[in-house]
């Protein structure tokens, strides 16, 4: 491959010359069979060529900048870095499957009892319950679901389950570090999980409750904190020689982690220290290289339990796995990974849920289907009092104004008509201040680019004029007008402000010097405990208007969106 490239690059490409040159170069391509094409690629000074079984054919080429691994009829070129980063993630991943705890079963089935009292759809197994029975017995394990599937609830739980049989066992509870890839994950995990430790049924775990609770951790971080990033470098403060002093790291949104950032955590675990990820494998990857969640869970749907971890299940859990789960050819891989299947938000037969199941599955109620397209058009047609399309050709297209104004005037006229009076207090301009924010996600508009004609920069701006045009927006030829909401872009400590949160511009009572009352824009954000924060616009340094906003933006809000979302797509249409 370097000599054609070498040969492309040193052609003397002419006006008569040019056309037949490529057509030599593209028959000399063609003419190569996979095996050539892999022997040309091993030649190569640059690359380092594997066997199948991932033996180095070539020693001598440890230092190459590249590694060939695969097969002639499927090679694979990795820059040496990601591969070094591969194999150091797939060995650590491998030494915890293969530390396979022997856990008390008698004392295992009370605890998950407690935790998960029977469902009253006794024929349908509790996948929560399964996903705390499968991750305890492991070094590693994933928990993986959609949106609304209860992966923040089943982690709690499994976190007091451990800590529990811990306790139990006069054992030192574990040392649990909780993170996220970014801020504004972390955040929200944070505020989950608080509120999923205070239902736990502590006195039924434990005997001293407290103790429990206490053993419990609710406080998250980001990935980089808790590995302490090192100033000018790609390093970090922990690493194999400075271990993290944890037991078990939890990593939520495990879809947003990338290869080189896993690498990094799995170095700075101990030996014998737990590992779970837990996320959405059908969300989108992260930005840098690897996807690291959805290839480990390309066959979560399947189950593929192995007969041995279908009867430990029975005996802890209650539940007999159906046939269609088992499988003796399972890897282990595939006995530490669970699949949360049932929505709590919507149903998977109807709507939203029936759309992500043709998608992602390509199944329509259950039954698959060849002709997708065919099965979406059947489900617009049958679905349309709980799903909505809308046809648009261009921007200026006034269906789609229409849509616009309908979904935005919302927030915007209860900012005009439920405004308190200027002096009736603090307590009722953030009472005022939650319903616009709470009003304001009814609706929110997706697009697939940041640049073109339907990127999010272009349709922010059409958006705010169409919004101008019909007087529920004022002054929004300016930087800042009432109405304008904000999507924090980099994460602001100092102001507690991570890269996601969403925020919009209100006028709100100011005391002057005098003792006057006069009026001023601010900018107000949620807060994690239901509370507001009035900000001050100019001390908000990165952030976007966001009627509009990417679809990968709005993976890091999943846990907060509203019910219904409209995607600007139209080579979809």
């Amino acid at each position: 491959m370097l000599d054609l490239i070498g040969a492309l690059a040193n052609l003397e490409v002419t006006a008569g010359s040019d056309a037949q040159a490529l057509a030599g170069v593209l028959q000399t391509l063609n003419s190569l069979s996979p095996d050539e094409w892999w022997a040309r690629l091993s030649r190569s000074a640059a690359i380092q060529p594997l066997a199948m079984d991932g033996r180095d054919e070539q020693p001598d080429k440890t230092s190459a900048p590249l590694v060939l691994a695969g097969s002639p009829q499927r090679p694979i070129v990795y820059l040496r870095r990601y591969w070094n980063y591969e194999q150091q993630v797939r060995e650590a991943l491998m030494q915890r499957i293969d530390q396979c705890y022997d856990l008390p079963e008698d004392e295992m089935a009370a605890l998950l009892s407690s935790l998960f009292p029977p469902a009253t759809d006794a024929g349908q197994p509790d996948w929560q319950k399964i996903a705390c029975a499968l991750s305890a017995r492991r070094g590693f394990a994933v928990i993986t679901g959609g949106p609304g599937t209860g992966k923040t609830t089943t982690v709690v739980r499994l976190l007091a389950l451990l800590q529990a049989l811990a306790l139990q066992q006069g054992q030192t509870v574990l040392r649990i570090a909780l993170a996220a890839p970014t801020g504004k994950a972390a955040a929200r995990l944070n505020a989950s999980i608080a509120a999923q430790v205070a239902s736990l049924p502590l006195a039924d775990l434990s005997h001293d409750p407290e103790q429990l609770a206490a053993a419990i951790p609710t406080e998250v971080t980001t990935l980089h904190r808790l590995l302490g990033p090192l100033p000018d470098s790609r390093r970090f403060r922990h690493h194999r020689a400075q271990p993290l002093p944890v037991d078990l790291v939890v990593v939520d949104e495990a879809s947003m982690v990338d290869l080189e950032m896993l690498a990094a955590l799995v170095d700075a675990l101990k030996p014998g220290a737990r590992l779970i990820l837990l996320g959405d494998k059908d969300q989108l990857a992260s930005v840098e290289a690897g996807a690291i969640l959805g290839d480990l869970c390309q066959q979560a749907s399947l189950g593929r339990y192995q007969a041995d971890t279908a009867q430990w299940l029975a005996r802890v859990t209650g539940y007999a796995l159906d046939a269609s789960y088992l499988s003796e050819a399972g890897r282990p891989l595939d006995q530490a990974i669970t699949m949360l299947r049932q929505s709590h938000r919507f149903s998977e037969q109807g709507g939203i849920g029936a759309l992500a199941r043709l998608v992602n599955d390509g199944e329509l109620y259950g039954q698959a289907v060849t002709d997708r397209l065919a099965a979406l058009e059947q489900l617009f047609a049958e679905q349309n009092d709980q799903i909505d399309r809308l046809r648009v050709s261009h921007a200026a297209d006034a269906s789609l104004a229409q849509l616009i104004i309908q979904g935005y005037q919302g927030y915007l006229q209860q900012i005009q008509q439920s405004r308190p009076a200027l002096d009736a207090g603090q307590a009722a301009h953030d009472h005022w201040a939650a319903q616009v924010l709470e009003s304001h996600t009814s609706f929110q508009l997706l697009c697939a680019v940041r640049q073109g004609p339907w990127g999010v920069e272009q349709l922010n701006q059409w958006i705010s004029g169409i919004l101008a045009g019909t007087g529920l927006l004022k002054g929004s030829d300016a930087l800042w007008y009432e109405g304008r909401p904000v999507l924090i872009t980099r994460n602001d400590y100092s102001l507690r402000l991570m890269n996601g949160d969403i925020g919009i511009a209100l006028m709100r009572p100011v005391e002057q010097p005098d003792g006057t009352i006069t009026s001023a824009l601010r900018v107000v954000f949620p807060a994690a405990d239901g509370s507001v924060r009035w900000i001050m616009p100019s001390r908000l340094q990165a952030l976007e208007s966001v009627f509009a906003m990417t679809v990968h933006k709005s993976q890091a809000l999943n846990s907060l969106t509203p019910p219904w979302y409209y995607r600007i797509n139209p080579t979809l249409y």
